[in-house]
């Protein structure tokens, strides 16, 4: 047995690779970027080569800068970008298309057409999800209706479908393994959550042939393991990969919220927001989404998950498109120089609205502008953008099931914001608990994979590791919250007013 797991953490914007010890300690870490590709307003693809460049650099440098030799792998487990969904031909290996990201609203339209055909509430009742262009289903079927090589590959019995997970596995067994986990399949719109199977109906419905499609698995099991001769991994043949599980449910299962009534969020490029809800499954009535957490020990864990578009991308954008600040830090920096946002909101819906407005149409926007603003006040605006958002999501889970969330377990990269974070408990009133090892999704990707190796006994020993760097405590008067939260509520009437398909006339 080796000493360590290693974890592949494919990201939106970035391919990083972690190796833990028996501790949940990071041992060695390497990231790289990758392009992000805009082919028209609101459409954002990925080259799954890049993904697959990046990912396997990632790997051998963290190896390298942590002297870690293949023999002292245990492991390897993996976590990935949801709903991004790559289609590729199986015999030669090349994808018909960009892997179509996760953010992008192409088919949105379309989404309005399953609508009103019928198909939103029996996708609501089957696969927990709500009709949108978020989820991987109508990307399948935008490849599959507009690139003809993808309808040549399905007549000639060639075609592969997967999100990323599916993507790194199938290339790392040299095509031996064409296989997802629950929590990943979940996603796709596809996935009926109850069964536990690929939704015969649905994939009628949208012309998508069930046998391009993955097989299903827990997300903690032995898959395959690496083939021999795989460009960039070389070494590492013959170690099993033995996790599969969304950065999402990665990030709850990796801070420890086993119990139901548990509750996350992850500040990555979107906002995250993840209750464990146990063996059973909740119905949202207030437009959450219904999900798999994971598949572990014979058992399926459900979870209630509220998402946000844009976060940690907001502040990217303040640095790469505004140019106000230099990098994430001087953000913070700068809105601790004011006490307030001066009275302006920023609505970061640059992709439209998720979780739960769900608006395709909502396009950002700055109310509340005055003389007085400057770049310190917008900064600040955009910390409690992100902040603001969380609430939303936190009222509605609230709402769900009766369960009032007293602590809020956070990771993710803009979880090292201590002003957001003290922001986030005052505005939602509750106390943020922040781990001593952020970085919980590919955190949660290795504890799965060691599970299934036996290189960690069972959860218990896991929960026993989790340990706190700080926790905030709310500070603010409930007048106060009510008043900012009053505000933020009309700025997003307006986000939503902007673009609404109705005045577009």
């Amino acid at each position: 047995m080796g000493k360590y797991v290693l974890a592949l953490d494919q990201g939106t914007t970035s391919s990083r690779t972690i190796v833990f010890n028996s501790q949940g300690e990071i041992v060695s870490m390497a990231q790289y970027e990758f392009p992000q590709i805009y082919p028209q307003p609101s459409w954002v693809e990925h080259d799954p080569y890049e993904i697959l460049k990046s990912q396997f650099r990632s790997l051998n440098d963290a190896m390298i800068s942590g002297n870690i030799k293949s023999t002292h792998i245990a492991a390897i487990g993996i976590t990935n970008q949801r709903e991004t969904t790559v289609l590729w031909d199986k015999e030669t290996g090349k994808p018909v298309y960009n892997a179509i990201v996760w953010q992008c609203r192409r088919t949105a339209a379309m989404c309005e057409q399953l609508k009103a055909e019928g198909l939103e509430d029996y996708i609501k009742e089957h696969t927990g999800l709500l009709l949108d262009a978020y989820f991987s289903a109508t990307k399948i079927k935008w490849i599959i209706d507009n690139v003809p090589l993808a309808k040549q590959l399905i007549k000639e019995k060639r075609l592969l479908a997967g999100t990323i997970d599916t993507w790194l596995i199938w290339n790392m067994t040299k095509g031996a393994v064409h296989v997802t986990d629950y929590s990943n399949a979940a996603r796709t719109m596809l996935f009926d959550i109850d069964r536990l199977c690929w939704d015969e109906y649905l994939c009628e419905k949208l012309g998508i042939p069930m046998e391009i499609l993955p097989k299903v698995m827990p997300s903690s099991a032995v898959y395959g393991t690496v083939a021999e001769g795989v460009p960039g991994i070389e070494a590492l043949a013959g170690v099993p990969i033995s996790s599969a599980i969304g950065d999402q449910q990665a990030s709850l299962f990796g801070q420890a919220c086993y119990e139901a009534g548990d509750a996350k969020n992850t500040y990555g490029t979107g906002c995250f927001l993840l209750m464990n809800t146990g063996e059973k499954r909740i119905r949202s009535k207030h437009r959450l989404i219904s999900g798999i957490a994971w598949g572990y020990d014979g058992k399926v864990n459900y979870c209630l998950e509220g998402s946000a578009f844009n976060a940690g991308s907001v502040i990217k954008w303040l640095r790469d498109e505004l140019k106000l600040i230099k990098n994430a830090k001087e953000c913070d920096t700068l809105a601790e120089t004011v006490p307030d946002s001066n009275g302006i909101y920023l609505v970061p819906a640059f992709t439209g609205l998720g979780a739960p407005y769900w608006d395709m149409y909502a396009r950002g926007c700055i109310v509340g502008l005055t003389r007085g603003v400057n770049r310190a006040h917008v900064c600040r605006a955009v910390l409690e953008s992100i902040v603001f958002q969380l609430k939303d999501l936190l009222e509605a889970m609230n709402a769900d099931t009766g369960i009032s969330v007293n602590e809020l377990r956070v990771d993710g990269g803009a979880s090292v914001s201590d002003i957001m974070m003290q922001i986030q408990a005052n505005i939602a009133n509750i106390r943020v608990n922040r781990p001593k090892v952020v970085e919980t999704t590919a955190l949660g990707a290795a504890y799965l994979a060691g599970l299934a190796v036996g290189f960690w006994k069972d959860m218990d020993e896991i929960r026993d590791i989790r340990k706190s760097d700080r926790i905030f405590e709310p500070s603010m008067d409930d007048r106060e919250r009510e008043k900012l939260y009053a505000g933020w509520k009309r700025a997003v009437e307006r986000s939503m007013r902007w673009a609404a398909p109705e005045i577009d006339e």
